[in-house]
């Protein structure tokens, strides 16, 4: 079955074009609005997170969100079980921030967002379910969802050869996605072709390829079946 839905903006962080140091300045710009308290609190992937989600919305905005990461916040996990190992004790706090929703009630705290909020760890099949969740809320009513896929390589300790399962650098994609409006129309759909393109941390760079350059057409295999998007015709 074919899903239809309109891109109404996108950003990601890291900036396609790096520049040290402008970017630094303007991550700085990018997490001004969260609070002191709240920015304390936030790791490197979950400043790349509010850096990419802060890009698709305003201050008014409010809107269900989904968030999807294979791995989550598995280097703190990691670092704490090391704690532990050393015989030492870790904080509530620590591992309260730790958990695979701790960024997107963070992102709730920050933007006082009080609408649904869904996490998705997706497995083999990689962003694809996080779209069939945000796709759902429109059916459901939603007027706008705000879609986040976020990764960070994995420590060293996981071996992940042979298996595509980590990426080089830490990356969040943010898509704020309507039923209606203006914006790039866009078809989702599956198909029986299979293969093994990796899980979402391997997606993440394709997809990203695919809305900032020309090509109409992005096709993601997975063991059992293809995920497809195609751009529909000119942004409205």
């Amino acid at each position: 079955m074919q899903q239809h839905f309109i891109l109404q903006n996108w950003a990601v962080w890291p900036p396609l074009l790096p520049n040290p140091e402008q970017d630094a300045l303007r991550e700085k710009a990018l997490l001004a609005t969260v609070p002191k308290m709240l920015k304390r609190r936030l790791s490197p992937l979950a400043k790349t997170v509010f850096c990419a989600a802060n890009q698709c919305i305003d201050e008014a905005w409010m809107a269900p969100t989904v968030f999807s990461s294979s791995h989550g916040e598995l280097a703190k996990s990691f670092a704490m079980l090391e704690t532990l190992q050393a015989g030492e004790e870790i904080s509530p706090t620590a591992f309260s921030l730790s958990v695979h929703n701790a960024i997107a009630g963070l992102f709730s705290m920050a933007w006082r967002n009080k609408l649904q909020s869904t996490v998705v760890a997706p497995g083999e099949e990689g962003m694809a379910p996080g779209f069939i969740e945000a796709l759902g809320l429109l059916q459901e009513g939603a007027e706008q969802v705000l879609l986040v896929f976020y990764d960070e390589p994995l420590v060293d300790f996981y071996p992940s050869a042979p298996f595509k399962v980590s990426m080089d650098q830490s990356c969040a994609l943010a898509l704020r996605i309507a039923g209606q409006g203006e914006g790039q129309r866009m078809t989702m759909y599956s198909s029986p072709a299979s293969g093994n393109d990796g899980e979402q941390a391997l997606q993440l760079p394709a997809f990203i390829r695919f809305l900032a350059d020309s090509q109409t057409e992005l096709i993601v295999k997975t063991s059992r079946h293809s995920w497809c998007w195609e751009k529909d015709g000119q942004t409205d």
